[in-house]
């Protein structure tokens, strides 16, 4: 599977890899499985999608910042199997975090930015558990903070 060809199809584009932003790295590969850290909406180093959802931002631009971070996920996984997709056996679990009002209640909606896009370009392999929860306020200010794991074949 060419993930990069996938998303095309989808719209959307293979970010590069974003370095970590204090002392982690960002996946881990133990076994057979990949867990990716927290990763946030800024493509390609572009910062982008700030503020809290409810307030500042609206949910489509939450949703939007899921997808972001669905890209930078799959970036991050493309780059832990050497760029051979193929080797993704699926998605285990996302976990969302939207910097939201206390008010706010959309954070499902928010997070199925990522869950679709995901789905969207593994097929059965992209169904994953989730959970999606907000937090009064999120590193860098960003609107959506987003973890995954991935089974792979090793």
């Amino acid at each position: 599977m060419d993930i990069a060809s996938k998303l095309e199809e989808l719209g959307f584009s293979l970010p590069a890899v974003a370095a970590p932003a204090a002392n982690y790295v960002p996946y881990v590969v133990s076994g057979n499985m990949v867990y990716v850290s927290g990763q946030i909406p800024f493509l390609n180093g572009e910062k982008m999608h700030l503020g809290r959802v409810g307030e500042d931002l609206s949910t489509e631009q939450g949703v939007e910042a899921a997808q972001a971070c669905a890209l930078n996920i799959l970036a991050q996984v493309n780059e832990a199997v050497g760029g051979d997709f193929s080797k993704v056996k699926r998605c285990v679990k996302l976990g969302g975090f939207v910097n939201s009002t206390p008010e706010f209640t959309d954070q499902p909606v928010v997070i199925n930015g990522a869950s679709n896009l995901i789905a969207d370009a593994l097929g059965d392999a992209g169904k994953h558990a989730r959970f999606a929860v907000s937090a009064p306020s999120l590193p860098l200010g960003v609107a959506v903070e987003i973890d995954a794991v991935f089974e792979i074949e090793v």
